[in-house]
């Protein structure tokens, strides 16, 4: 059983989820310490195992065969719902092709949370994690989503991010995006919670200047659609001389982007 865990404010734990705790074999968690510190404020005692990502491939045999014989199994992360950004995904999958049942109770989580309190389009939003901690990576991971958006992706973005690195990771995204709204959220849920929202350009200075600590969340709103009307005029007229391939090609050169989006916006254009 997946059982989501408070953010912060212990209020938010379900009945459901102390249910399945209390009923649990078994309880894998990221952190015992912490988890510990969790069940007993819920009056909860269960045997604790750690699963993380340095462990959870080697633990997967022997967890299957507990699941077959029986063992209840809760898995918790740290904060939140379990394998969002968190270990479990692999050992999920796993069950799952073992043909052994998976449940899931469902509770808080920052991304959903942030985004409701950004003042941003909700739908579609598009969960992306953590961005590399690496200023290299993360710039290049932030230019193949502004060539997706060229190419037709028009959805709300959120990432999570370090408090240590939140000035950085701002400053690289407005280089990349430019000047769009954004809300960044911190402390959810918590007594020092923050939400502020501002343009990129500006909420990136601010966050120069200030530096902070606890759980951030950042929320960037959707680009104009003149990037999406943009890419789509160009192709529209290399389609009129030239084949889907030649034609994204041409525009894909031009514009720089990744050929392979150019050519997937291009064969969707040619049959409309």
């Amino acid at each position: 059983m997946l059982v989501s865990t408070p953010i912060g404010n212990l209020g938010d734990i379900t009945p459901r989820a102390i249910e399945a705790l209390r009923g649990a074999d078994l309880v894998l968690c990221e952190d015992t310490r912490h988890t510990a510190r969790l069940l007993a404020a819920i009056g909860v005692s269960a045997k604790l195992r750690p699963l993380h990502e340095h462990n959870e491939d080697a633990s997967i045999p022997a967890l299957l065969e507990m699941l077959r014989r029986g063992t209840r199994i809760a898995l918790v992360s740290d904060a939140g719902v379990p394998l969002v950004s968190d270990p479990g995904y692999r050992l999920v999958r796993a069950a799952i092709a073992a043909g052994l049942p998976v449940g899931a109770v469902p509770g808080a989580n920052a991304a959903v949370t942030a985004l409701v309190l950004s003042g941003l389009p909700p739908l579609p939003f598009l969960v992306l994690g953590f961005p590399p901690p690496r200023q290299t990576a993360r710039r290049a991971g932030f230019g193949v989503i502004r060539a997706a958006e060229r190419a037709g992706l028009s959805a709300t973005l959120i990432w999570y991010e370090a408090p240590h690195r939140l000035a950085a990771t701002l400053a690289d995204m407005a280089d990349a995006f430019g000047e769009r709204p954004v809300a960044v959220a911190r402390e959810l849920t918590k007594r020092f919670e923050e939400v502020r929202r501002g343009s990129l350009p500006e909420i990136a200075a601010h966050y120069a200047a200030n530096a902070v600590r606890g759980e951030v969340t950042i929320v960037l709103g959707p680009p104009e659609h003149a990037d999406h009307e943009n890419l789509d005029g160009r192709l529209r007229s290399a389609l009129a001389t030239h084949s889907v391939k030649d034609a994204a090609a041409l525009v894909a050169a031009a514009t720089r982007l990744p050929r392979k989006l150019v050519y997937a916006r291009a064969l969707a254009l040619s049959v409309l």
